[in-house]
């Protein structure tokens, strides 16, 4: 089966200044609270931070339950330098200063904090910390939150506050405009690993010489220093096409790139977690790239839904929008190598696209994805060298 698709002719390219998505030269220092789920599906935001970060400098990670570790082993097998804390003041001393920043680093479906983890927050506020909260409920219209800030000369940070109302966008139809592929990174599930696809992916197309750019649409994807991005999840319905097409657009006239890519966000088949059907509408995306974790039975927070599968989703996405699924990523929870390896050759043959591991298998797999579904990328890279 071919994935190859066709696009329309785009524009002479404008030469590039600095790409926005470069490291910032120094970087706030942060500790990432996230007890007893470091590694879990709810800890998805610690996990991202420790694989990657951007914006901030992850000093350690708070989880009683595996302090002592290195973060990386605990997560991915490859030690990367960040230690577990048992507590926040281990965090401190092992800092040997006090970190610029505390970051929640729990997702809990709902979406607030509890008792015990306000007093966490605050004790880091009091000695000196601000907070990155990523959170539906906004600490800077929490009253004690608010007295603390106040107090201790810290900054709230409250990611998933979107714009006053008159300041949203509706969706203009000016997604046209923008010729580049633009591939999204889609999933059977939550919490299944399409932002860390994404970002293996935007890493394996620059490695290549190729110029992406990646838009996040969560929390986590914008604490980790995206420079594009909306939190779709915390937008009113009405304007979540508008938002996501007109940050595109924006990525797209700033940037001038060869590909852009789109985070995705839930599941189009998920019953509660419908953020996709805006991704799909508003970014009209060329290619989608598709995530399943074969060994997850139901949904992660509803274990009366049985999991779709990676058939089904496909072709609810190719029926939903004008679109072509390129590949599939594996998430490999709860399988041995040997088990991945014969998903892909499964998978593979059953669905006739190139299948892959964003985490175990080589990032130039997952590139070569959408350089295959879109060989111009590559052909002007080498006009362009002419």
């Amino acid at each position: 089966m071919s994935t190859q698709v066709t696009l329309p002719r785009a524009p002479e390219r404008n030469a590039q200044g600095p790409s926005l998505l470069a490291p910032l030269p120094s970087r706030p220092t942060a500790v990432v609270y996230c007890e007893d789920n470091f590694g879990a599906i709810d800890g998805k935001t610690a996990n991202g931070l420790v694989r990657h970060s951007e914006k901030y400098e992850i000093l350690s990670v708070i989880d009683s339950s595996k302090a002592g570790l290195d973060a990386g082993q605990a997560l991915d097998g490859r030690p990367n330098g960040i230690p577990i804390c048992a507590s926040l003041e281990q965090a401190i001393a092992r800092a040997d200063r006090v970190p610029d920043f505390l970051i929640f680093g729990v997702a809990p479906s709902t979406g607030m904090l509890s008792p015990a983890e306000r007093t966490i927050m605050l004790d880091g506020m009091s000695r000196g910390m601000g907070l990155v909260n990523g959170l539906h409920e906004f600490l800077n219209d929490d009253p004690e939150f608010v007295a603390a800030s106040a107090r201790h000369g810290v900054t709230i940070l409250d990611i998933r506050r979107p714009r006053d109302k008159k300041e949203l966008r509706l969706f203009s139809g000016r997604i046209s405009s923008v010729t580049c592929p633009r591939i999204a990174v889609l999933g059977t599930d939550g919490a299944i690993g399409k932002r860390t696809t994404a970002t293996v992916l935007t890493a394996a197309l620059k490695a290549r010489g190729i110029h992406a750019v990646m838009i996040g649409t969560g929390q986590t994807g914008i604490i980790q220093g995206a420079r594009y991005g909306v939190a779709l999840d915390a937008i009113p319905s009405q304007f979540c096409s508008g938002e996501l097409e007109a940050t595109v657009v924006d990525a797209f006239e700033r940037e001038h790139p060869d590909v852009i890519i789109i985070e995705g966000q839930g599941a189009l088949s998920h019953p509660a977690y419908l953020t996709s059907t805006f991704i799909l509408r508003g970014g009209q995306p060329h290619g989608v790239i598709l995530q399943h974790a074969p060994f997850r039975r139901t949904l992660c927070d509803f274990d009366q839904v049985p999991m779709p599968t990676p058939e089904s989703e496909i072709n609810l996405i190719q029926a939903f929008a004008q679109t072509k699924v390129i590949g599939l990523t594996i998430n490999h929870e709860g399988m041995t190598d040997a088990e991945v390896g014969r998903a892909i050759v499964e998978y593979e043959r059953e669905l006739g696209i190139p299948v892959t591991d964003a985490l175990t298998r080589s990032p130039d797999l997952l590139a070569e994805m959408v350089v295959r579904a879109f060989p111009e990328i590559e052909r002007n890279l080498t006009a362009g060298a002419a």
